[in-house]
């Protein structure tokens, strides 16, 4: 018995989508029907490999394909698949809501660009797949029934606030999606998409490579409209940049074409063949820990899953793509994957080849790629360093960094090592929020007046890595805010001398705060700055660990005084004659605060330095 209709809302996200996408942000919208064929691939990729698991599962699986109706008179075209159909449930969560992460902002993001362009490429970070469908229609009416299931499912909506749902009995299995077409405009490029020759022409542009038959009749004849071949079984020479673009857009679920692609075979002991994808832009939930990740693992050709990670490592997460393993087993499970040493030798071969290709692209006279590739993903990049030890020199390679040689340029390590002065035995660097602020270090004083370079490191995860690395090119890092250096000191024995008792007063003073008051050979025109021994956590890595909860003692660090600073100088002149007093202990707790917060560090009790601030301020009226 087929239930009464039932009348429910769109998420109030998804309500917004829709609006944005009908009122014509898109300059091409024959893209609908390559989202919706993508979609039906897709159902009947699960379907067979459902039913390769489930022997049991009461579903047809002789003749699975695609079929693509039109219907002048009434205005429709129709886009059916058999293969694994969806629930009730299935249908409200994933068409009546969008379930991703970040959406609020994507559509603020939306919302706020005016070019068309523009808009194209956030769409591309976001799978919206079905509701390309209102680019068209003013109507659409899904039917659908999941494999093994009686019940069936409608939905309809013209794309406003609502949709209507209801159980219906004897539909055949799987999805069909009935477009009930806008008229045609050519002004808004709406294209009569009744026409039998037009959605030929769709197919064989965006779809052609789809390893289901993708059928069309044709007065008494039943036509397949795409020809069916894996591009990865293709030879190079007869596949064209265009075909590889629409293959990335489809297993990527992007609008833009990819920045590089990379195709890779394997012969031998086993057997593989692999394309991939460096995207152009990160997707919005690169840094979210409920992303997907990982590429699709075909065995001879039978598609097996999506987002297979046992291929693909963490950092490398934004790569998109197609392995498909000859000597695998059909019925292999994720947990398996993890295990396998024919997945873990084809992974390590996967990781160099896509490192070597981006060391390619940065050795390219044409900068444009490696450029965009970096601002996109360098940062995550970067997190290999802590995790792939095995590639860490080939990471290392394909790094670039800021630095104090070029406010805008960026440098690699080979190139700043290149430039390291004679007997320069570090590659110096400074961490910290923002470039403005390590420009502003008092501990880059010394460095920059005696020409040094120092890597300007402002990502969170170069925090971590920077330690864990030992060197590059048998050169060690080395923190300008951490240990001693060695820059030619000015500091002379005497001044040593002459300093000796203040030191040693100071550190008493300030032993809550600091282990040790010391000369400075990195200071020319501060006072004071605090730094950190050789192998000491850094503030900002201390904030990062008490963030996520893991308990951390008190760091104390040390206060290093410029001896050629009148205010040090003074310092030490009063101590001299007064010895210890309050207004002295007083100055060096200003000191001190003045140093903290010159490298951007936050004072313990700002009440108190205020107060001692403004006291010491009106002596001098």
């Amino acid at each position: 018995m087929t239930t009464s209709a039932e009348t429910l809302e769109f998420q109030s996200e998804a309500r917004q989508l829709l609006q944005l996408m009908i009122h014509s942000i898109y300059s091409n919208k024959d893209t609908f029907l390559r989202e919706l064929v993508s979609n039906a691939s897709d159902a009947l990729d699960k379907l067979r490999l459902e039913a390769f698991r489930d022997k049991e599962l009461q579903a047809d699986t002789d003749d699975l394909h695609i079929e693509i109706d039109t219907d002048p008179e009434n205005r429709t075209l129709t886009v059916r698949d058999n293969g694994i159909g969806m629930s009730r449930d299935d249908v409200v969560a994933l068409i009546g809501t969008i379930a991703k992460s970040g959406t609020a902002e994507f559509l603020k993001k939306l919302k706020e660009t005016k070019d068309s362009a523009a808009s194209q490429d956030l769409i591309g970070q976001f799978g919206i797949g079905f509701y390309a469908s209102f680019m068209v229609a003013d109507k659409v009416t899904l039917l659908t029934r999941h494999a093994g299931s009686d019940e069936g499912v409608r939905w309809e909506s013209e794309g406003e606030g609502t949709y209507t749902i209801e159980t219906v009995p004897d539909l055949p299995q799987g999805t069909s999606v009935v477009l009930h077409l806008k008229p045609e405009d050519a002004e808004d490029q709406l294209f009569d998409y009744t026409s039998a020759t037009k959605i030929k022409q769709i197919v064989k542009k965006y779809s052609d490579f789809i390893t289901w038959p993708i059928r069309m009749t044709e007065g008494e004849e039943v036509a397949t409209v795409n020809s069916m071949k894996a591009l990865w079984a293709r030879s190079s020479s007869d596949v064209t940049e265009d075909e590889y673009n629409e293959f990335y857009k489809h297993v990527a679920h992007d609008w833009n074409d990819p920045l590089e692609t990379i195709r890779l075979q394997a012969e031998g002991t086993f057997e593989y063949q692999a394309l991939l994808f460096l995207p152009g832009h990160a997707p919005l939930d690169l840094f979210m820990r409920e992303r997907k990740r990982g590429v699709q693992l075909y065995v001879k050709r039978v598609f097996i899953m999506d987002d297979c990670e046992a291929l693909m490592p963490e950092y490398l997460r934004f790569v998109k793509g197609v392995v498909d393993a000859q000597d695998l087993s059909l019925n292999v499970s994720r947990e398996i994957l993890q295990q396998d040493r024919q997945i873990q030798l084809i992974r390590r071969r996967l990781v160099k080849k896509v490192l070597s290709t981006v060391k390619i692209l940065m050795a390219d006279e044409n900068p444009y790629k490696y450029e965009t590739f970096w601002k996109e993903f360098g940062r995550a990049v970067k997190e290999g360093l802590l995790d792939d030890h095995e590639n860490r020199t080939a990471i290392l390679d394909i790094c670039s960094f800021a630095s104090t040689n070029d406010p805008e340029k960026l440098t690699s390590l080979r190139d700043y090592v290149e430039r390291m002065k004679d007997g320069q035995e570090h590659i110096y660097y400074l961490t910290g929020d923002s470039r403005q602020s390590i420009e502003n270090s008092p501990h880059l004083e010394a460095f920059q007046a005696k020409g040094y370079e120092v890597l300007v490191l402002t990502d969170p995860i170069d925090e971590m890595w920077v330690d864990a690395v030992a060197g590059f090119e048998e050169k060690q890092f080395q923190s300008v805010a951490k240990g001693e250096v060695e820059l030619d000191s000015d500091t002379t024995d005497e001044q040593k001398e002459e300093f000796s008792g203040l030191l040693t007063w100071l550190t008493t003073t300030l032993s809550e705060q600091v282990k040790e008051v010391r000369l400075s050979s990195r200071l020319t025109t501060s006072p004071a700055c605090i730094v950190g021994d050789t192998n000491d956590v850094t503030p900002t890595l201390e904030k990062m660990y008490r963030a996520m909860g893991q308990e951390m003692p008190q760091i104390k660090r040390i206060l290093e005084l410029n001896p050629g600073h009148p205010l040090v100088a003074g310092l030490r002149s009063s101590f001299a004659e007064k010895g210890e007093s309050e207004g002295l202990g007083e100055t060096a707790e200003l000191l001190y605060g003045m140093a903290l917060l010159a490298e951007g560090g936050e004072l313990g009790d700002p009440a108190r330095f205020t107060k001692l601030l403004a006291t010491h301020l009106q002596k001098t009226l």
